[in-house]
């Protein structure tokens, strides 16, 4: 179903040459694994496997990892009240609301589909944002799973799960054979060469689609909604709180960087923006300026200093 959010073509033609590139990236490497361990079977079983579990069960994974919950309306009537006003006025289904309980403000959509997505915001994000705020915020994580990217970065990032489990696999089968030969050596070797390899590339892949994605999201919920000033304020708000948060605090978010309204980085990143998730707050900023002065918005809040 076609939601009323604005298509992104550009967004379409980021998504699919991003997995088309991918799904050659993923032929290529099962292809090495088939010819280095001589068994096909292996090799098929946990691919598909892994790609099965990622796609179908992301969502339970997501909210488990950052201690997520379902709430029912009773418990957050105003948090249900504002996915249900958006929904509507986007004419899509709405999506599985969950909570968790850390002070980390931030949201994030999973799911495989838009009828089987979930919305999760922490509840330092409820304590921190006004309600014009929030709304920016969800309208921004809706776009996600109407824009369907959501399930195209779950899938896309299969890749470098599988390429890290085999390294695993490869290091921990040598580190326990009792006797090693040079075939044994050469096959791994190659093993770990090749998933090296293909992790990088999936890596930086993965980050450029991400990047553009958060823009295209920003872009939605600011038509959508009407009031980009809102949601230049919630990014600046959570940007600027997420920074003063100890670095140890966010490592366990960080693996879910790419689904975060707002990157789980430390006040002093340094090269890791180079590889980040997300672009720039002051990008951001700018691009929701120019949509404010389209639409004839009341001049938008600073910048971050």
């Amino acid at each position: 179903m076609q939601s009323r959010f604005r298509s992104d073509r550009r967004l379409t033609v980021r998504m699919v040459t991003t997995l088309f590139l991918l799904g050659l990236l993923y032929v290529a490497f099962v292809a090495v694994l088939i010819t280095v361990l001589k068994s096909w079977l292996l090799v098929v079983v946990i691919a598909a496997g892994v790609l099965l579990a990622q796609y179908w069960f992301s969502d339970r994974v997501a909210l488990y990892a950052m201690h997520g919950r379902i709430v029912e309306r009773e418990e957050y009537p105003d948090l249900h009240g504002v996915i249900d006003r958006l929904c509507a006025q986007a004419d899509m289904p709405k999506p599985v609301v969950a909570v968790s309980d850390i002070d980390m403000p931030n949201a994030f959509a999973t799911g495989r589909n838009a009828d089987h997505a979930v919305i999760c915001v922490t509840t330092g994000l409820l304590r921190r944002l006004e309600p014009a705020e929030l709304e920016g915020v969800l309208a921004h994580e809706l776009s996600h799973v109407a824009h369907r990217d959501v399930a195209v970065i779950t899938v896309a990032s299969f890749l470098g799960v599988l390429a890290g489990l085999m390294v695993r696999f490869a290091f921990y089968s040598e580190l326990f054979r009792g006797r090693r030969d040079q075939n044994t050596l050469a096959v791994f070797a190659v093993i770990m060469g090749v998933s090296a390899a293909v992790y990088a590339i999936s890596f930086m892949l993965i980050r450029a689609l991400s990047r553009y994605r958060e823009l295209a999201a920003d872009r939605a919920a600011a038509f959508l909604t009407g009031r980009p000033s809102a949601l230049a304020s919630a990014l600046t708000k959570v940007d600027g709180d997420i920074a003063r948060i100890p670095t140890k605090d966010l490592r366990t978010a960080q693996a879910f960087n790419a689904f975060y309204f707002s990157p789980a980085l430390g006040a002093e990143p340094g090269l890791s923006r180079l590889f980040s998730t997300h672009p720039s707050l002051e990008k951001r900023l700018e691009q929701l300026s120019r949509i404010s002065a389209e639409l004839g918005e009341a001049a938008m809040p600073g910048k971050a200093g």
